[in-house]
């Protein structure tokens, strides 16, 4: 089995977008929650080796692993709460002028450079001490992807600590239980849970219009 990451959804030029990869990792072990390890940065456009068994998958390039994915069903996994849309909207407008000096202006998820209906253009602001939400509409072919949702939870979590940008993400542990419809509006929160050296750790969850829950995530960033 082959994994190829379409230059669509990358997150520093030439690499994937970390959540969006840990999404199809993810999908080989099947729904339920996931441990994904990113071990080098994953080249876009590259056929890459899946390998599966005993609820490991490991994704490599040639002889490199490239990325590792682990079944984590007794993981307890942290919500944070959700804010009404016209609060993230309101975020996000306000970070959308921040994210100028983005490391990663062409970041599928949160780069400003991207245009609207290619990229999410999830821009996440803050909401309260140590927590940022952002609003996210929903391209008519992104919708009922679970990995689309894995790629929402990832940035987020990033601008919660965005005086030590640039960040890239180490490690996610995630749960997907439900996706969005075309033209969905939905709300993406995120927290701040501690730092260590270079070493960040965040709490992501995202919403459905209807308050449903989407997914949540908890992340290990490596700051560069």
């Amino acid at each position: 089995m082959t994994l190829v990451i379409p230059a669509r959804f990358n997150g520093p030029d030439g690499s994937g977008n970390g959540g969006y990869v840990a999404g199809v990792t993810a999908a080989t072990l099947g729904e339920g929650p996931a441990t994904v390890s990113l071990r080098l940065p994953p080249p876009l456009e590259t056929a890459l080796g899946v390998a599966t068994a005993d609820g490991r998958t490991v994704v490599s390039d040639g002889d490199a692993t490239v990325v590792e994915a682990t079944a984590a069903p007794d993981v307890e996994i942290p919500v944070v709460e959700r804010v009404d849309l016209a609060t993230a909207r309101a975020a996000s407008d306000a970070a959308s002028g921040a994210v100028d000096d983005s490391p990663f202006p062409r970041c599928f998820v949160c780069g400003n450079a991207r245009e609207p209906g290619d990229g999410l253009r999830l821009f996440a602001g803050p909401v309260g001490s140590g927590t940022v939400a952002g609003a996210w509409r929903v391209g008519d072919d992104l919708a009922g992807r679970a990995e689309i949702v894995w790629a929402a939870l990832d940035c987020p979590g990033a601008w919660t600590a965005a005086d030590r940008m640039p960040m890239v993400l180490g490690s996610i542990t995630g749960r997907v239980t439900a996706t969005p419809e075309p033209g969905e509006d939905c709300v993406v929160t995120a927290r701040f849970l501690g730092s260590e050296r270079r070493k960040v750790w965040t709490a992501t969850t995202a919403y459905g219009a209807d308050g449903r829950e989407l997914g949540r995530a908890h992340a290990t960033w490596i700051a560069l």
